[in-house]
């Protein structure tokens, strides 16, 4: 004959199902919450996400709108160092030049010529040319244009001179015996000379296209880092120099360009 159980266990036994009902509603609703309560954080996180992007970007585009794109150019110019500032070197050039000194000599109201001593020197010179990065440069934007204002270009002085090249050439009249004097004073002038020729006119003009264009290239080169090239960003550079007060930029085509293609 079996062994009756215990009124509390058939008890337990016939409510075994219904706790187990109320077991699954509670963790059912604990888990909604806890769902809830992450697609809420989650919601903060994307709402922050998109928040910081947005203001990222807004500050991207003022330090490239005009007022703020000079100051956004010259902080990431490297810093200047002691001897008062960095270059920017930008074209060179190769020239032989000739100089020469003639000494004519008269006695007796320069009625009676004793001749002429004639000095001559001919020697290949490298002239370099630069701008300097500490003087003052202004950026402004014009219909993704970014119009630069650049410093004067200037000579590396002195000039190389190649001496290992040097031609010397003298002559002295029949009465005249100073050409070692005179080639030595010609060779004293040589670089005081070449520094003058370098600062001229026409040989600024020899390089100033090519100045022109590796400066729009240093500034495309800054605008590619910045993120700022491109098709919807600045899409060319133009570059006028401060010793050319005349031009208007609107005269000149484009120093660089983004090619589409």
């Amino acid at each position: 004959m079996a062994e009756s159980r215990p009124r509390w266990v058939e008890v337990l036994h016939a409510l075994r199902w219904p706790v187990v009902v109320v077991v699954l509603a509670v963790l059912v609703v604990y888990g909604v919450r806890e769902l809830r309560e992450t697609a809420r954080e989650g919601g903060r996180a994307t709402v922050d996400t998109v928040r910081a992007l947005g203001e990222g970007a807004a500050e991207v585009a003022g330090r490239f709108a005009t007022g703020t794109i000079t100051t956004t150019f010259v902080s990431a110019i490297p810093r200047l160092v002691p001897d008062g500032g960095t270059l920017l070197e930008l074209a060179a050039f190769e020239a032989t030049e000739t100089i020469s000194r003639t000494d004519d000599k008269r006695i007796f109201f320069d009625l009676v010529p004793l001749g002429a001593t004639v000095s001559e020197i001919r020697v290949p010179v490298t002239y370099r040319y630069h701008l300097r990065l500490d003087e003052e440069w202004t950026l402004s934007v014009a219909d993704g244009t970014c119009i630069v204002h650049a410093p004067p270009i200037r000579p590396s002085l002195p000039p190389a001179i190649h001496t290992d090249r040097m031609e010397k050439r003298s002559e002295s009249g029949w009465l005249r015996f100073n050409e070692d004097q005179e080639m030595e004073s010609l060779e004293r002038s040589l670089t005081p000379t070449l520094v003058n020729r370098a600062k001229d006119p026409d040989h600024l003009e020899l390089v100033r296209e090519t100045c022109r264009k590796r400066v729009g290239e240093f500034v495309r080169s800054w605008l590619l880092l910045e993120d700022q090239w491109g098709a919807e960003r600045f899409t060319s550079v133009v570059v006028v120099f401060s010793d050319e007060p005349d031009l208007e930029p609107g005269a000149l085509p484009p120093t660089v360009f983004f090619d589409r293609d």
